[in-house]
């Protein structure tokens, strides 16, 4: 690719989509800043209603207990509200688990491998789809992990993950885009995603990690990355794009 193709990938705002579609990218394209605030503006009322649902039950407890302690001791107030700002914490990391991939399951358009320019219809849904996932990554994945409540969150997300599977990071992006086969063990704070950027453009492809693999302490496999059966990556690894790592190969 020559200077003036990178050149091109930035300055176009053509779009090959048909109709209504095309001329909702050539307005992307054309006015980047505005057009993808307004796009992703959703977002935070997707996020002011999650938080919120989530918080909810800590709400309705503090409502609950409330007139019971009107005449309570001072010591017995503070100790009985302590508690219930603790119970209420929990409550609030358990329900945004269950309420992110709900919302994640309703917004109607999906996440799917493609290649093209970061100012794209396509690759909206990826910016929502790793929005949610990184709102429970940062409030309060980190707390749960490795218990099964880290699986269950990424499957509900979309991650394919067969049996007795143990992630130990909170690191993962695209989890709709990423296969785990069976026994697969990822260890703590690796990375991995289904994606990477290049020469101007997203290229969202998936990554693949066959039966009784591990991935060690801090590796990183990037977007379109196949690991085959029984394979080792070692810890601070790093797999980039279209890595092909074969049945039984350490790295």
């Amino acid at each position: 690719m020559n200077k003036d193709e990178k050149l091109k990938i930035h300055t176009d705002t053509s779009s090959d989509l048909p109709g209504l579609w095309g001329l909702s990218e050539r307005v992307l394209r054309r006015f980047k800043g505005l057009a993808f605030f307004l796009t992703l503006l959703p977002l935070v009322f997707i996020y002011i209603f999650c938080l919120a649902v989530a918080l909810s039950p800590g709400v309705f407890l503090f409502e609950f207990i409330g007139p019971y302690l009107t005449d309570a001791p001072m010591w017995m107030a503070v100790m009985a509200y302590s508690l219930a700002i603790a119970i209420s914490y929990v409550m609030f990391g358990v329900t945004l688990v269950f309420v992110v991939p709900l919302m994640n399951f309703l917004i109607p358009f999906k996440v799917k491998e493609c290649r093209g320019n970061w100012y794209s219809l396509q690759v909206i849904p990826w910016y929502y789809h790793n929005a949610l996932t990184q709102l429970v990554r940062y409030t309060v994945l980190d707390m749960m992990t490795p218990t099964p409540v880290t699986m269950m969150f990424y499957k509900m997300m979309g991650m394919k993950m067969g049996k007795n599977c143990i992630i130990n990071t909170t690191n993962i992006s695209d989890p709709c885009l990423i296969e785990l086969g069976d026994y697969v063990t990822i260890g703590g704070s690796a990375t991995i995603f289904a994606h990477y950027g290049q020469g101007g453009y997203l290229i969202i492809g998936r990554t693949k990690i066959g039966d009784y693999s591990t991935v060690g302490l801090k590796a990183s496999i990037m977007g379109n990355v196949t690991v085959g059966k029984k394979c080792m990556i070692h810890p601070h690894a790093v797999l980039l794009p279209k890595t092909h790592v074969a049945d039984g190969e350490t790295v």
